[in-house]
C-alpha cells in the first residue's frame, strides 16, 4: 500500500509539475553554492591565475548574456573585477549598455557609483554613451514586438544613458568624427524605416475598419429599430430602456470611431522623426487603437440592444445572436490588446533603469 501511494503521489507532483519546480529550485541552489566557492577561490588568486582561469572571460561573457547573479557574487567578492576590459578596450559598463542588459547595468551603477568607468574609450574612441547609439544585436530587443517599439526602446536607452554620463562625453566624438547622436541615427536607419511603415500599415487598416463603423453608425441613428409615430415623427420605442441603450451606445460608437479615425490620420501625416518614436507615435497610437476597441464594443452593444427590441420574447434566437455579437470583441482583444498593453508600459512605465540609482549616481 505506502508502494502504490508512493507511486500515487509521485504522478501527482509530475503532474502538477511541483517535482520540476523542486529540481530546478534544487539546481539553484547548488549552482548559487558552487558560485560562491569559485568567488572565494578567485579573491585569493593573483593576476595571471585569473588570466589561465579565464576569469576575465567569463565575467564579460555574463555582462554580454545578462547573468545578473553570476556578475554580481563576482563583484562582490572581488571588487576590482569592475576593471575588466574585452579585446577592444570597452569595459563592463559598456558592454552593458551595447547589448542593452539594463538589470546588470543598473547593479553595476549600484556597486561603483564611479565616473571613471563610464566616462572611458575604448580603442576605436567610443565611450558609454556611443554604446547606446550602436545597433547590436540583442535578445532583449528581439523580445519587443514591431519595429517601432524596438525603436521606442533604442530612444529610451540612449537617453537614459544621457543622463548617467559626465556632461563632456555627449558630444564628444569617436575616431570616426561621430558623436554618440550622429552614430546613433547612421546605425538606425533601417529601424527608423520599419518602424515607419510599421505605423504606417497598422495605421491604414485601423482606419479602414474605424472609418466603416462611422458610416454604419451614422446610418443607424437615422434607421432606428421600430421606426418612427406617423403623426409626430418621434421613434415608437423612445420610453423604452432598450432604445436608449441603442441611441447611447450608437453615439459613443460613432464619436470614438470619427477619433480613431483622425487619430490613425495623424499617424499617417506624421513627419517620423526619430524623436517622434519615443512618445508622440505610441501616443498616437494608444489612442487609437483605445478608441477603435471601444467603437467596435459599443457597436456591438447597439446591435444587442436593437436585436432584444425587434425581438424581445425570442430568447431562443436572441441569446445565441447575442453571444456571437461578442465574437468581434474577443478578437480584437486576443489580437491587438497584448500589443496595446505593451504600447503602454513601454511609453509611461518605469524607466530603463533602477530610478534610485539613477538618481543616487546624479
Amino acid at each position: 500500500v505506502r508502494t502504490l501511494l508512493r507511486h500515487l503521489l509521485a504522478n501527482v507532483l509530475n503532474f502538477l509539475g511541483i517535482k520540476q519546480l523542486y529540481e530546478m529550485k534544487l539546481i539553484h541552489v547548488q549552482s548559487h553554492k558552487l558560485l560562491c566557492q569559485i568567488c572565494e577561490v578567485i579573491s585569493n588568486s593573483d593576476e595571471q591565475e585569473r588570466t589561465d582561469s579565464h576569469v576575465y572571460g567569463a565575467i564579460i561573457r555574463a555582462v554580454k548574456s545578462g547573468i545578473i547573479e553570476f556578475v554580481f557574487e563576482m563583484l562582490r567578492e572581488n571588487p576590482d573585477l569592475v576593471w575588466t576590459n574585452d579585446k577592444r578596450g570597452r569595459n563592463l559598463f559598456s558592454l552593458a549598455v551595447l547589448h542593452r542588459q539594463a538589470k546588470i547595468l543598473s547593479q553595476l551603477l549600484e556597486l561603483h557609483l564611479s565616473t571613471t568607468r563610464t566616462c572611458s574609450l575604448d580603442v576605436n574612441g567610443n565611450g558609454m554613451l556611443h554604446m547606446a547609439g550602436m545597433s547590436e544585436r540583442s535578445t532583449m530587443l528581439n523580445r519587443i514586438p514591431g519595429a517601432a517599439l524596438q525603436m521606442q526602446k533604442e530612444l529610451q536607452w540612449f537617453k537614459e544613458v544621457e543622463t548617467i554620463v559626465h556632461p563632456m562625453v555627449r558630444e564628444a566624438k569617436n575616431n570616426d568624427g561621430l558623436t554618440p547622436r550622429e552614430l546613433f541615427t547612421n546605425n538606425h536607419k533601417d529601424m527608423l524605416k520599419m518602424g515607419e511603415q510599421w505605423m504606417k500599415d497598422t495605421a491604414t487598416s485601423c482606419t479602414v475598419v474605424s472609418a466603416l463603423i462611422v458610416t454604419i453608425m451614422f446610418a443607424a441613428a437615422f434607421t432606428i429599430p421600430g421606426g418612427n409615430k406617423q403623426d409626430d415623427g418621434l421613434p415608437l420605442f423612445l420610453h423604452e430602456d432598450l432604445f436608449m441603450v441603442f441611441i447611447i451606445s450608437d453615439a459613443l460608437s460613432l464619436f470614438s470611431s470619427s477619433t480613431s479615425v483622425l487619430i490613425f490620420l495623424g499617424i499617417l501625416t506624421s513627419r517620423y522623426a526619430e524623436d517622434d518614436f519615443l512618445w508622440s507615435l505610441p501616443t498616437k497610437m494608444i489612442i487609437g487603437l483605445s478608441t477603435l476597441f471601444f467603437s467596435i464594443a459599443t457597436m456591438m452593444m447597439a446591435f444587442s440592444a436593437t436585436i432584444l427590441i425587434m425581438l424581445r420574447g425570442q430568447s431562443w434566437i436572441v441569446d445565441p445572436i447575442i453571444c456571437l455579437a461578442g465574437v468581434p470583441v474577443a478578437l480584437f482583444v486576443m489580437m491587438q490588446f497584448r500589443l496595446l498593453v505593451e504600447m503602454f508600459i513601454s511609453t509611461y512605465g518605469p524607466g530603463i533603469f533602477d530610478r534610485k540609482i539613477k538618481l543616487t549616481f546624479n
